[in-house]
């Protein structure tokens, strides 16, 4: 903190485990059941195919590669990752899935590397080794003392955000939920006697309603609220309008950012009453090299955010996107043509935001556009809603 100011760093789904998991020092066992990939060394193999050798086993630093650097570099006050996979040896694969990730306890150096303040977990992939699975992740992250938002042992626990006290006497208050529209199943939604998901069944305005209420709760003077929501499809440039009136409903209930998730790649940036609404911050860490299809969206290129906001009103004062490139399952810098792409990609589909490309590589929003909506890009191909169009898989 700052200059009166708060630097969060936020990202897309984490997810350390299936191909991650088995190049790391203590991997766990490889078996899947998928319906083409039964062995997640597979994936190991897919991306050594098109990207060269992995030196297995790995460094725990390795799969962030660039991004510990950045993190340094640029010293945000609060880490959020949305970490996509269970923490389990749990053999208890959740029927009905198509995909299931999990990655071994004894790796979890590959996430407190980077040090996260907070751990969100309401998502749709925290529960693929049963109930059991999930008491286990909670107990491995908590006994390694890292904050969770967005799940837990009892409703209570996963609806109640994680304070992060801040310098200046406030606190950052990270809320998270997740969607049934990204994949959530609704028997995951946490009770009051079951371990399970913040779940929000619908993107209505009872839903946001109720968010709200929450969030008011426990908001005091001083306090910036983040709202972490796991929605949406995995493909397409196009926010479903629901969504964008859900986003701004949390907003107006005293959200001052909200960050989206699910996708695959990059979604739009929306400025809303000065507030940063991120639709999809593509995936960050994952195993999906040298699997074919939807080659456009180029999921392959991945943003690490740094939102800066006023301490004192929440207010977005800046936010830089710094670009890298998945390759043998470790984040380089992207090159200068593939920055440019991105430049250009996420300016054409932001709401009431211009990027521009910053002298040393980054992205940043240099301002509101002149026009308060921009025409929707063209409508892109869905896939089904466990991505099986493609012969390998990614989770819905």
């Amino acid at each position: 903190m700052s200059g009166g100011t708060v630097t969060l760093f936020v990202c897309g789904d984490v997810m350390l485990g299936r191909g991650v998991d088995q190049i790391l020092a203590r991997p766990g066992d490889p078996a899947l059941r998928e319906g083409y990939v039964t062995d997640a060394r597979a994936y190991v193999r897919m991306a050594e195919s098109v990207n060269g050798p992995i030196p297995a086993p790995v460094d725990p630093s390795w799969p962030w590669g660039e991004a510990l650097r950045l993190l340094e570099a640029n010293a945000p006050d609060v880490r959020i990752v949305n970490l996509e996979t269970s923490v389990t040896r749990s053999d208890a694969f959740e029927p009905g899935k198509a995909v299931h990730y999990r990655m071994h306890p004894a790796n979890l150096p590959a996430l407190t590397v980077a040090r996260p303040d907070v751990c969100v977990l309401a998502n749709n992939h925290v529960r693929d080794f049963g109930l059991s699975g999930l008491r286990e992740t909670l107990d491995v992250l908590h006994g390694a003392g890292l904050r969770t938002a967005g799940a837990g042992r009892t409703a209570e626990e996963a609806y109640t955000p994680v304070a992060l006290p801040l310098p200046h006497g406030g606190r950052v208050l990270v809320f998270a939920l997740g969607a049934a529209d990204s994949g959530v199943p609704a028997g995951w939604a946490a009770t009051a006697e079951r371990p399970g998901v913040a779940h929000v069944p619908e993107l209505t305005p009872a839903t946001a309603a109720a968010a709200v209420r929450r969030i008011r709760r426990v908001k005091r003077p001083g306090d910036l609220v983040v709202v972490s929501v796991h929605w949406g499809s995995n493909w397409g440039y196009i926010v479903p309008r629901e969504q964008r009136r859900f986003g701004h409903a949390l907003v107006d209930g005293g959200a001052d950012v909200v960050h989206g998730h699910s996708s695959h790649h990059p979604r739009a940036a929306e400025v809303y009453r000065d507030r940063l609404i991120l639709h999809g911050c593509g995936d960050f860490i994952d195993d999906y090299e040298g699997i074919p299809g939807f080659e456009e969206y180029r999921d392959d290129l991945r943003i690490a955010y740094f939102v800066t906001l006023a301490a004192d009103t929440g207010a977005l004062t800046g936010l830089r996107m710094e670009p890298l490139l998945a390759r043998r399952m470790r984040l380089e810098p992207a090159p200068a043509k593939d920055r440019g792409w991105l430049q250009t990609t996420l300016d054409r589909i932001g709401y009431d935001v211009h990027v521009t490309l910053d002298r040393d590589g980054a992205l940043v929003l240099s301002g509101r556009s002149a026009v308060s909506r921009r025409a929707a890009p063209p409508a892109h191909r869905r896939p089904s809603a466990d991505g099986s169009r493609r012969t390998t898989h990614r989770p819905s």
